[in-house]
């Protein structure tokens, strides 16, 4: 029996893979199935529980499931696995073994507690690490389960509940999670955590939950069984009929969600009706078992009568029936528990003791509620108190077994109800008949063990009569046999071991983690009867193994016939015979004739048709038999087949043989073709491949030319293995991927690299000139190839070698010879084509390469496939010719002319994207960037994505290139003015491009201008300068966004933005930028300066707005300017027309998403007052921003309509201010510009930072101009502009700019006032060099002054100047401009006069 065990393993997230023994897929042996895994939320689940003291480290490895692991069951036991590092690695995965854990019998809920903590998961299709869906479990909810202080989970189930629609099939209308407490609560929740029901059972703590659901009993004399949950206490056994939970879980779960869908207080629930037994006479309970309800035979009733009541006892006619239980623990150690139905009533709690003229109002009270029929008024308060705990029915232990020393630790109940494994604390599994109430069996040497039942049932259609003996399972149509079969997990050994109940053998074993929880339900969906569950096909699994390590969930599949124990079966010696067979396999034997010998005497001896496939299947599948040796294997085979009674022949397994045989004999054909060396002819010139390919010279030598450029710019490395340089493939893998069926050769779906594998095999030596095209195609359509899917291999092959076939285009000339020869095979161009319609054997080619992202080597194919195109088209019109009248020649031609205009117009757009494709290719000489850092690896492009991208696809790649490279918007300009001015001859514009491109050349960029220019006239319409510059423009927005620190990506958008020439996509482009990454960070960092009333810190901008304090500073600015340039654009757009978006004739058939610049022209026209009001808010924040300004609250600048109207969306017509501010509010106004002005004037008379000069250059070419600025803001403001051009004045000539100040001060209207304030400055100038410096010269003039003078100057305070080290020329400069401003009859005209003296006087010094 020992070759029944084998197993299989693949390490991918699936069902591992076994060989079949029928058609219906039923394994020859044990094997696992992989359920979702664990793996990817197991760091969450110990975080979520709180399991803070485990190390969080997974280990990345596979369980090994191979043959090698499982031993001789003959020779001796499994061989455990290794001690090695168990001491470290325990902490990591023995977690699991802390919580308490229960997964839904329908495998789609699984519960894991700790604590108070619990984590509800659920199935789900996720991506794994390489990219494939497999189904992982999620977190759908966790939180805290206790609702008392103090207690804990200590029990918890899942109950699927069956749907009451007639339409289901089998999936479960929801889950019920029960959860018992350390309290003696027992809780019902939903999948979501909600809860349902609360009941206190009893107060000690509870110690088990179980449930049984509805089996349709086997035979007419089986009792059936109801459904029913039980719930172990220390000292009692409570009960709760299954009918009844259903229906009320159902109604709570109703009332719940209409409570939430109302929003109405959800109503308390009646309590449930259950039973409670009081477990007497034993010592301690650890687990229990509900047998269900039992009949005793009359003999049974006679013995059991006279034992209890003896000689006298009275016997009842009819036996009674009793439900039955089992605990186990200590003395007895199997105790068994009879009670009578009907003895005791149920017991419902909080109404049981209540007073009889009380209860029927408080049974219609709740009921009334709870069915819906009550108001809320009627609701009274209810008072929390703790409910009263009924006592319970005492129940006296019947018989047990007795073992003093021996303490139960589980018990676990067959499917059956007949049959029970208990565990120990001495390692022992016991099997108890819990009818007859004894040990039948025993298992030594498992501590710890976790035991678990597996119920199979028979295949009818395995049954196969031997031809010796007759038996009366022949008969399809008699009953199904069951066999149950026990799982015993011990972690202590790390193996996973299913035996044969009740004195069989075991059956399969498994090597696993020492870590690992088995779960094994014992029940499946609740809510059936033996009406509903007739049309149910429940899909439920019956045990699981969940693995720490690896996060896997696997179940367990055991075969029917594992239980036929007679050694003389003829399965069982098959079995036998394939498990030596495939220990032959493995084995490394140098003599191959000893092997061949052996394997064919094994597999002759083999009876079962199934069986022999499966030993053939492995053969097959080996790596150790050569070829010759498979070939003669399978030829014995065959002959053995042939030589018997042809009825008794399995149809299926003839066929395989003759099919592999077939392949087989492929193979080595291929192999020896592929061996020989044939002598290569000389190489083709330029001018005979142009022929071959039916291009004119010049046609040729752009190609080339394209083709040169493609392959300088496309330098990607590829990975070439010597198996694939050698066109060499393992005959298992290429049995793998043929299929022989039916005279004809097919190729099973496979991947491209296994088509790349393929095609290599067969067609690259032909293409090298190393091996005869013309054999290998006569090969094929001898061995009934099918032309279309060897066309697949031959392009997938000729696709990939792109880079070897660009080094050598001699292979161009073997692939015309290869496509022209399948051309010709029977079945590829059909002879009654009709020539006016497109050829599907062509359109296969245009399709893979129109799929290609290998744009050269497309480009050749799709050219050798017109050439071959043409000259199977004209034979076929020839032949039309020799039968049609002398008209048909102009059929023939048309139809030539029509599909010929498929392959030209095919071949335009692979041209297209040849140049396209060399254009992203290119890197340019620039050093690596900012923006190059941030860039993602561009896509590769083909024509079916071009296609299917939508008309603003070529645009968008274009511009994901330009940010790579970091390329300003000039250089776009640039290369549409050199391809316009190409076609002038003005000499001026002419020199000025030379100019241009000398200096671009000096920078590197020469090469990617061409390119550039290329590209501009492949793509006039879809790379239209206004086109590119908006997805260009879309890009950097878009990478901003990703990365709001990189401001310039912003400031760049901006700037291509303002390249826009139409106003209506310059528009809609300034609105989705604005509504889309705009406005939220705006309206962000708006509410946090007017918050802090100041320039905010570094840290509360990263906080509120996501970015630094300078990169928003930058941020605030280029908003500034958005607005700005959407203003202009708004006005423009009046007088512009909305532009023509055209497209390329080559690609009028594009489909796919709208373009940017489409959706930019359906936006709509925005408010232009609502625009400006929020440039104003900008331009403010970033004054604010960029001058560290303080003491200013940003929102206090505009009155409550302003407020309102701020971050509205902008085509929305809004209540904006009107008519006169309010004076408070213009005060406020006009003080923020007059410090926005001075800090203006402050900032220009610092001298630039070196480390950042290119930094702060943009910045401050804006400061040089804040001041005009703050006078525009004026304007809108409805502040006095002339009170800020003086204040602007007097700065200036505060800091001792006066030079500016003089050309200032002719924009400033109140000219008088100005001279005031003037000669107020030049007073403090005169003061601080008289009065300050004290010089000799100085005390001399100053004693010479006009007393009304030296009074003057005493009363001015010179530290009111911001500069006083100012020449006494300046100043004389500005006592003149003093006097010309001020009229003759101001009254401190004088004063002027004498302060013009004295500066005379000090300049003469």
């Amino acid at each position: 029996m020992d070759s029944a065990f084998n197993s299989s393993h693949d390490k991918q997230i699936k069902p591992i893979a076994c060989k079949t023994s029928n058609g219906n897929g039923t394994p020859a042996s044990c094997s696992t199935i992989i359920f979702p895994n664990i793996y990817s939320c197991s760091a969450i689940l110990r975080q979520k529980l709180h399991i803070d003291w485990i190390t969080v480290v997974m280990l990345e490895k596979e369980l090994s499931w191979e043959d090698e692991d499982w031993g001789a069951w003959e020779d001796g036991e499994l061989k455990e696995t290794k001690e090695d590092n168990s001491t470290s690695k325990a902490p990591t995965v023995s977690w699991l073994q802390d919580c308490v854990i229960s997964l839904s019998p329908t495998n789609d809920l699984m519960v894991i507690a700790r604590d108070q903590k619990a984590v509800f998961l659920v199935p789900k299709w996720k991506p794994n690490e390489k990219g494939k869906d497999e189904m992982q479990y999620c977190v759908t909810w966790s939180g805290t389960l206790n609702a008392e202080e103090g207690e804990c989970v200590s029990s918890a189930i899942c109950i699927p509940l069956a749907s009451q629609k007639r339409s289901s099939t089998g999936r479960p209308d929801w889950t019920c999670i029960i959860v018992g407490f350390t309290s003696g609560y027992v809780r019902f929740y939903t999948e979501n955590g909600v809860l349902l029901l609360a009941q206190l059972l009893n107060e000690d703590p509870v110690l088990q939950l179980k449930c049984r659901t509805y089996e349709i009993p086997r035979h007419p004399g089986v009792t059936e069984q109801h459904e029913e949950l039980s719930i172990l206490y220390p000292a009692a056994l409570v009960t709760i009929d299954g009918f009844s939970l259903f229906q009320s879980l159902r109604a709570c779960r109703n009332q719940v969600a209409r409570a939430a869908a109302s929003g109405a207080e959800n109503i308390q629930p009646p309590p449930l009706t259950y039973k409670k037994w009081g477990l007497q006479d034993v010592d301690m309970i650890v687990d229990h078992a509900s047998i269900g309800i039992m009949t005793l035979c009359p003999f049974d009733q006679l013995k059991t009568a006279s034992v209890l009541g003896g000689f006298n006892a009275t016997v009842k006619s009819s036996p009674p029936a009793m439900s039955e239980y089992v605990t186990v623990g200590s003395g007895p150690f199997a105790g068994f528990f009879y009670a009578l139905e009907g003895s005791t009533q149920p017991l419902l709690s909080h109404v049981a003791l209540a007073v009889a003229s009380k209860l029927t109002s408080a049974l219609f009270n709740a009921a009334s509620g709870w069915l819906g029929w009550k108001t809320k008024h009627d609701e009274e308060p209810v008072q929390k108190q703790k409910p009263k705990v009924e006592p319970a029915t005492p129940l006296a232990v019947r018989f047990g077994v007795p073992d003093s020393r021996r303490r139960g630790e589980s018990i676990c109940l067959s499917p059956c109800s007949t049959l029970a494994a208990v565990t120990d604390d001495f390692g022992r599994v016991a099997l108890l008949d819990v009818a007859r109430g004894v040990a039948i069996r025993m298992w030594k040497g498992y501590r710890d063990a976790q035991v678990g039942w597996i119920q199979v049932v028979e295949d009818l259609h395995e049954r196969e009569a031997e031809k010796s003996n007759f038996s009366p399972f022949s008969n399809p149509t008699g009953l199904r046999r069951v066999a149950q079969f026990l799982v015993i997990y011990a972690p202590r050994r790390g193996i996973l071991e299913v035996w044969s109940t009740q004195q069989g053998p075991r059956v399969g074993a498994f090597n696993v983690g020492k870590h690992c929880r088995l779960l094994y339900p014992g029940y499946k969906i609740m809510g059936l009867n033996n009406v509903t569950s007739q049309g149910w096909q429940p899909q439920t699994y019956q045990i699981c193994l969940i693995d720490p390590v690896d996060g896997n969930v696997k179940t367990i599949n055991v075969p029917f016939h594992l239980a036929l124990s007679d050694k003389k079966s003829e399965r069982a010696k098959d079995m036998h015979l394939l498990k030596r067979l495939t220990v032959l396999l493995k084995a490394k034997v140098p003599n191959h004739e000893n092997l061949e010998t052996e394997i064919k005497t094994h597999l002759l001896d083999i009876k079962y048709p199934t069986m022999k496939k499966q030993a053939l299947e492995r053969m097959l599948a080996s790596k150790n038999i050569p070829l010759t040796c498979l070939t003669n294997l399978i030829q014995a085979l065959l002959d053995n087949l042939m030589n018997q009674d042809p009825e008794s022949v399995d149809e299926g397994l003839l066929q395989f043989c003759l099919s592999q045989l077939k392949l087989l004999q492929l193979y080595k054909c291929v192999s020896k073709l592929n061996s020989e060396d044939l002598e290569q002819c000389g190489a083709k010139t330029s001018n005979e491949l142009a022929t071959l390919l039916r291009l004119e010279e010049r046609e040729a030598a752009k190609i080339q030319t394209l083709l040169d450029n493609y392959r300088q710019e496309n330098t990607r490395t590829t990975v070439q293995f010597e198996e694939d340089k050698n066109c060499k493939l393992p005959i298992q893998t290429f049995l793998e991927y043929l299929e022989y069926e039916k005279e004809i050769v097919h190729v099973k779906k496979v991947g491209e690299d296994e088509c790349v594998a393929l095609g290599n095999f067969f067609f690259w030596k032909c293409l090298c000139g190393e091996s005869s095209v013309e054999e290998m195609c006569c090969l094929l359509e001898s061995a009934g190839a099918r032309p279309q899917q060897f066309l697949s291999l031959l392009l997938s092959l000729w696709l990939f070698r792109e880079k070897e076939i660009l080094k050598n285009q001699e292979s161009i000339s073997y692939l015309h010879i290869t496509l022209s020869l399948l051309s010709k095979m029977k079945g590829a161009v059909d002879i009654s084509w009709d020539l006016q319609s497109v050829c599907p054997w062509w359109q296969q080619m245009r399709t893979a390469c129109a799929q290609a992202e290998n744009i050269g080597a497309a480009l050749l194919a799709a050219l050798v496939g017109r050439s071959v195109a043409i000259s199977v088209t004209n034979s076929l019109a020839e032949k039309d010719l020799e039968v049609v009248a002398s008209d048909g020649m102009t059929d023939s031609w048309e139809a030539l002319s029509l599909d010929m205009e498929h392959w030209n117009l095919f071949l335009r757009q692979l041209e297209d994207c040849l140049i396209l494709q060399t254009l992203l290719h290119s890197k340019g000489n620039k050093p690596s960037s900012t923006a190059c850092r941030h860039s993602e690896p561009l896509t590769s492009i083909s024509v079916k994505k071009l296609l299917e991208g939508g008309r603003g696809v070529v645009a968008d790649g274009v511009a994901k290139w330009i940010f790579k490279l970091d390329l300003v918007p000039s250089i776009l300009k640039q290369a549409h003015q050199s391809k316009r001015l190409e076609s002038t001859e003005e000499p001026m514009e002419v020199e000025n491009n030379i100019l241009i491109r000398e200096k671009y050349k000096e920078l590197g960029l020469e090469r990617i201008l061409e390119l550039l220019q290329l590209t501009y006239e492949r793509f006039p319409c879809s790379l239209e300068s206004d086109v590119l510059h908006a997805h260009c423009c879309w890009e950097y927005v878009v990478q901003w966004n990703k990365d709001p620190e990189e401001g310039r990506f912003l400031s760049i958008s901006v700037d291509h933005l303002k390249c826009i020439g139409n106003a209506h996509v310059q528009r809609g482009i300034a609105v989705m930028m604005w509504n889309t990454f705009i406005v939220k960070r705006l309206s962000a960092a708006a509410y946090l300066m007017d918050k802090v009333g100041k320039a905010p810190k570094d840290r509360l901008c990263r906080r509120d707005v996501g970015m630094s304090d300078t990169a928003m500073t930058s941020f605030l600015g280029s908003c500034s300017l958005l607005i700005q340039t959407l203003m202009e654009a708004e006005v423009s757009s009046d007088e512009m027309k909305e532009p023509f978006l055209d497209i390329e004739d080559t690609w009028s058939s594009v489909e796919g998403p709208t373009s940017i610049v489409d959706l930019a022209l359906e936006q709509r026209h925005v408010h232009y007052p609502l625009v400006q009001h929020h440039y104003i808010l900008s331009v403010i924040m970033h004054g604010i921003m960029l001058f560290g300004m303080k003491s200013v609250k940003i929102f206090s600048l505009f009155d409550s309509k302003g407020k309102n109207a701020f971050f509205k969306e902008l085509t929305s017509i809004q209540l904006l201010p009107s008519g006169d501010m309010d004076p408070n509010i213009v005060s406020l106004r006009q003080q923020f510009l007059i410090k926005l002005v001075s800090a203006a004037v402050q900032e220009l008379i610092k001298p630039p930072k070196i480390e950042c000069a290119s930094e702060q250059q943009p910045h401050r070419e804006q400061n040089e101009d804040w001041p005009s600025v703050a006078v525009e803001l004026s304007q809108n403001l409805q502040v006095n502009e002339d009170v800020i051009r003086r204040h602007y004045v007097c700065e200036l000539y505060s800091h001792g700019i006066d030079q500016i100040g003089e050309e200032v001060l002719l924009q400033v209207h109140d000219q008088e006032v100005l001279a005031s304030q003037l000669l107020v400055l030049t007073g403090q100038r005169l003061a601080y060099a008289l009065l300050h410096t004290q010089t000799k010269e100085g005390m001399e003039l100053l004693a010479r002054l006009p007393p009304m003078l030296c009074t003057w100057l005493k009363a001015m305070d010179p530290q009111d100047l911001q500069n006083t080290d100012v020449p006494i020329v300046a100043t004389a400069r500005l006592v003149s401009k003093v006097i010309e401003l001020l009229p003759e009859n101001h009254g401190q005209y004088s004063l002027v006069l004498h302060l013009l003296e004295a500066v005379e006087a000090i300049s003469s010094l």
